[in-house]
């Protein structure tokens, strides 16, 4: 069933931009073809197709260039825009050189994550707004000093999290702040996305058509090789320009689990557990080294002093079986479930998809439903970035720069834990000792146990160490510094190669 967004909440809508029936599409407010903004999309091979499908469907705007490292992509995304709008877009490798045309009015970004940052900070610099995905940063230095870019530089920043856009996302979570499932002070994000193997670790030959310089950006530079066999996409799982699924998948669930539980502000501690692990068993070779380095299986807990997220990645199969509670919420059939559990005082509040979420009490039983028709999702949140870049408003954004930040932020944090205890791996017996002394609103005894059965139906040896426990972090929400962890700390930013420098707030 459709609930039409209500009237007290529209007001986070452009009054051109409507959600309708599935069958009907997107339209903005008809403008003069003359004064339409000049868009330019900066990386086109995977999710910036959907940022030409997105604006593709607003009439306000034209896209005008596209940029992409790989020639042969950026030509025959060209071709196939032209295909579709009637115009073909100037196609550059060099963003700085879209960002100097007089043509570009806005940015938007859809580039591997270590490019996220520069990308927003240049694009406001030429005086561009930027359309930013997620995660807006490829650690936290970078997205404090995107907050502070918006502000100098008196640029719109809209965050890629397109659920805060979806009217039926909206209507639950104020279901949730009216108090309907009683008192709500803990969530739990799920990223159960299988992710298989990326390949053997070893070194392989750049695509001949891929500028690799421009390509590793703010990223060191390695001679030209990569040690992935897929150049594209594969590059989430390798923490040296990604952030694995808990910085991929999991922004978006961070972001509405922050959304329901009304927090505005860092966590005040953090500790992760998990690994790289089930691979071996999937390829049924216990020498297969794979070329990711981010954690496939990994529980974050995050402490906000008096409410608590907590967010859990799996890469592996799923199996109904080792999550009997869950099931009750999402099903007892196999496959990914992506999306954020509530727990209230007086029943559950569960997110499906961007688009769909339910309300149940305690027994289980659903007592509302939150859903619209149709894929216009994308397009919505992208007229939203756009109205507001007409009216200079930034209090239209649904999704500005500290939301994005705040979002990402809680990726990052939970990675540092991670991977400065990655060395550190526990039995089972060890790691249920070690989470009993650990303050969280969950039940980390049966979060684990549901975790290990998890990995011994993939074929995970639990009886041995597999998984490592990261160290609990105190942060300072204010400074965003650890506390007493200097290592921590050289973590939140990164060593930046000449001529592509992350500035800091005080030298933009």
């Amino acid at each position: 069933m459709t609930h039409r967004i209500s009237r007290r909440h529209f007001n986070l809508f452009s009054a051109s931009v409507a959600a309708t029936t599935a069958t009907s599409a997107l339209r903005l407010r008809a403008a003069d073809p003359n004064s339409r903004v000049g868009l330019a999309i900066v990386g086109v091979n995977g999710r910036g197709m959907s940022h030409v499908e997105g604006f593709a469907a607003n009439q306000q705007v034209e896209i005008r260039a596209i940029v992409d490292i790989d020639s042969d992509v950026g030509e025959k995304k060209a071709s196939l825009i032209a295909s579709k709008t009637g115009k073909r877009p100037v196609v550059y490798t060099d963003m700085r050189k879209a960002f100097d045309s007089k043509d570009i009015d806005i940015v938007s970004c859809a580039t591997p994550n270590h490019w996220h940052a520069l990308c927003g900070i240049w694009a406001m610099q030429a005086g561009k707004d930027i359309y930013l995905e997620k995660p807006i940063s490829h650690n936290i230095f970078e997205g404090r000093t995107l907050v502070e870019a918006c502000k100098k530089y008196g640029r719109l920043l809209q965050t890629g999290t397109q659920t805060r856009s979806s009217p039926a996302a909206i209507e639950a979570m104020q279901y949730i702040h009216d108090g309907k499932i009683g008192d709500v002070k803990f969530a739990r994000g799920l990223c159960y996305k299988r992710r298989p193997a990326i390949g053997q670790l070893g070194d392989y030959s750049v695509p001949e058509s891929v500028d690799f310089d421009l390509w590793s950006g703010p990223a060191s530079f390695t001679n030209p090789k990569v040690t992935r066999p897929k150049f594209h996409y594969d590059w989430h799982w390798q923490r040296h320009y990604g952030n694995g699924d808990l910085g991929n998948q999991g922004p978006h669930q961070t972001d509405v689990a922050r959304w329901g539980l009304q927090l505005n502000r860092h966590p005040v501690n953090v500790v992760s557990y998990g690994g790289r692990v089930g691979y071996q068993a999937e390829k049924k070779d216990p020498s297969y080294v794979d070329a990711g380095d981010t954690a496939n299986t990994e529980v974050s807990i995050y402490d906000y002093g008096d409410k608590c997220i907590v967010f859990e990645t799996r890469g592996l199969e799923d199996r109904p079986d080792t999550d009997p509670e869950l099931a009750k919420l999402y099903g007892a059939k196999p496959g990914n479930k992506i999306g954020v559990v509530f727990y209230g005082s007086e029943g559950y509040l569960v997110q499906y998809t961007y688009i769909h979420f339910a309300a149940f009490d305690k027994s289980f039983n659903q007592v509302k439903e939150f859903k619209i028709k149709g894929d216009e999702l994308n397009a919505i949140h992208m007229g939203n970035f756009v109205d507001a870049c007409n009216a200079r408003d930034a209090s239209r954004l649904t999704a500005d720069a500290m939301t994005g930040h705040l979002s990402a932020a809680v990726s990052h944090l939970g990675n540092i834990s991670y991977y400065l205890g990655e060395s550190n791996r526990l039995t089972a017996a060890d790691l249920s000792k070690a989470l009993s002394g650990i303050k969280s609103l969950d039940d980390n005894e049966a979060t684990l146990q549901r975790t290990l059965a998890h990995l011994k139906a993939n074929g995970v040896d639990t009886n041995e160490a597999v998984l490592s426990l990261g160290p609990q972090l105190a942060f300072d929400p204010e400074k965003e510094r650890f506390s007493d962890n200097d290592a921590a700390n050289q973590l939140l930013t990164r060593e930046y190669r000449k001529g592509y420098e992350v500035p800091d707030a005080k030298s933009l």
